[in-house]
């Protein structure tokens, strides 16, 4: 036992004297490393305190910026800005229904006029249809008198026939005075014999031909019956004789 502590004691003994032989700069104080070591940990230390401290300012200004009545503005003109495009949609909405009621209110204005034209048209087709019936009905009494003036000699229409005379003179004013009442309505009496006229089928209805050397092909030469016509239009047409040489 003494042995072994004599030994361990010995082992001691020359650790000691090896660490006192050995030079004062192998050795790196702790001051020294520190110092080392110190940048380092002092430049993390700095930037962790760096970030942190730009976090906290940016919390800050973001708090002070949520606090501060700038910011109340953006939210007041965002809602402005939403009120003005319902307030233009609505006015876009408003713009296409009038246009849509005037384009309405255009057709029906042209529908009403269309109808008032059309009733118009049918109305005088109506009134024109009766007064033809009417002037038709007339013809008959128009050709009676036209006959008994034709038939009354005209050698006998002296003074000393005076009641014939007159009578012949009265029926010929009625003729007159009927004649131009017609004229005012729109009847137009057709002689075409008495100018000499070319037969026209559009107006006149041809009974026989028959020559006549001192007169051309196609001329009408002689009434059988007067035609009329109403406004223009053919309400009876003329029976004729026309010319044939050839």
């Amino acid at each position: 036992m003494l042995q072994q502590r004599l030994a361990r004691s010995l082992q001691t003994f020359s650790r000691q004297s090896q660490v006192l032989r050995t030079p004062r700069a192998a050795f790196t104080p702790f001051s020294a490393a520190r110092s080392r070591v110190a940048p380092a940990a002092s430049q993390q230390l700095s930037a962790r305190r760096w970030y942190s401290s730009k976090e906290e300012s940016d919390k800050k200004q973001e708090e002070v910026l949520k606090d501060s009545p700038e910011a109340e503005p953006s939210k007041d003109a965002s809602k402005d800005g939403a009120k003005e495009d319902h307030v233009q949609k609505e006015l876009e909405a408003k713009k296409k229904e009038n246009l849509d009621l005037t384009d309405r209110l255009k057709r029906q204005v042209a529908d009403y006029r269309n109808l008032q034209e059309q009733t118009k048209r049918e109305v005088n087709a109506a009134r024109d249809f009766a007064l033809q019936k009417f002037a038709k009905d007339l013809l008959d009494s128009v050709d009676n008198l036209d006959r008994a003036l034709q038939n009354v000699p005209q050698e006998k229409i002296t003074q000393e026939n005076k009641e014939l005379s007159d009578l012949y003179n009265g029926l010929k004013m009625t003729e007159e005075i009927l004649m131009k009442t017609l004229a005012k309505h729109g009847m137009e009496r057709i002689d075409p014999s008495i100018e000499g006229e070319t037969f026209n089928p559009n107006i006149h209805e041809a009974t026989f031909q028959a020559p006549q050397p001192d007169k051309k092909d196609g001329t009408v030469f002689f009434t059988q019956q007067k035609g009329f016509l109403y406004n223009g239009r053919v309400l009876r047409a003329a029976k004729v004789g026309v010319v044939k040489n050839s």
